[in-house]
């Protein structure tokens, strides 16, 4: 009996191991056959949408934290809509002799595209000087409540500004910038920044000769900012106010008047010396 439930058992585990093994080789199958078919298909779509090869990040990412390769990804993306100043390349990103790291300069969601303009360049950290274009110059002027827009100024945000001073004897504003951009309240730098902010001073990007003029007017009269809209691409120019034409006073108009001639002689009268009024020669 016990032989006949032994055979029986073997039996069992064997047509049990027959069983797995067959069951493996289906499941085999079918992840090969669904693994070329998905290749088919990636195919099929490559040759209909053309991609592109970009890297995205693994991870959110906010602002001043480091980017290394272990937080990027390379994905397929659909050429006619890649993000302009993506990066394709490994070399291009982390490039060789570099220290292997960018640095966040907005806030970033998981998967999303790595864009130069939203990281620094390699090896730099978050501060202004990974924002200044080439042959830019950051300027600092100096604001309060009044003249820095309430506190609703934040980075990124564009501005223009204005001169009060004396001009030709009267006092007067003019606007010597227009759509300056602003890197920097205070000193943040971060462009995802929603609270307002009182500041003392804000930090523009402007070009050498753009900044010996604000520094020229912020040490001759007070300057005022003017917050830009952020749909507004027009640019203001040639603006100027007296104190005169904003009170609409008519400045007095001088009439030259012609004086007459006059002609003198000294004589001596004893110990003095008098002066003696003439007719002029060529009234004679």
């Amino acid at each position: 009996m016990r032989l006949v439930f032994g055979l029986v058992l073997l039996i069992g585990v064997g047509l049990a191991g027959f069983a797995v093994y067959m069951a493996q080789g289906y499941i085999g199958q079918y992840q090969s056959a669904l693994a070329s078919e998905r290749a088919e298909r990636q195919k099929q779509l490559e040759q209909q949408i053309p991609l592109a090869d970009v890297y995205i990040t693994k991870r959110p990412l906010r602002y001043g934290e480091q980017i290394k390769k272990q937080d990027v990804e390379l994905i397929r993306w659909p050429l006619q809509y890649l993000p302009e100043g993506s990066f394709n390349t490994i070399e291009s990103l982390f490039p060789e002799g570099e220290d292997e790291f960018r640095t966040a300069l907005r806030a970033m969601e998981k998967h999303e595209p790595l864009l130069r303009a939203k990281i620094s360049n390699p090896g730099d950290d978050a501060g202004i000087t990974s924002r200044l274009k080439k042959g830019n110059r950051a300027f600092a002027i100096n604001v309060d409540v009044s003249s820095g827009v309430s506190g609703f100024l934040r980075p990124g945000d564009r501005v223009d500004v204005y001169w009060t001073g004396t001009i030709g004897g009267e006092r007067g504003t003019k606007l010597i910038q227009a759509n300056v951009p602003l890197i920097a309240v205070d000193q943040i730098a971060d462009l995802d920044r929603n609270n307002p902010l009182i500041a003392r001073t804000v930090t523009v990007e402007a070009t050498p000769q753009e900044v010996a003029a604000l520094a020229q007017a912020q040490a001759t009269g007070r300057l005022t900012l003017a917050l830009v809209g952020a749909s507004d691409d027009t640019v203001s120019t040639d603006i100027e106010i007296s104190q005169n034409e904003l009170l609409g006073i008519q400045a007095p108009v001088v009439v030259p008047v012609e004086q007459k001639k006059v002609c003198t002689v000294s004589q001596r009268r004893g110990t003095e010396t008098v002066i003696v009024q003439v007719k002029c020669p060529d009234e004679e």
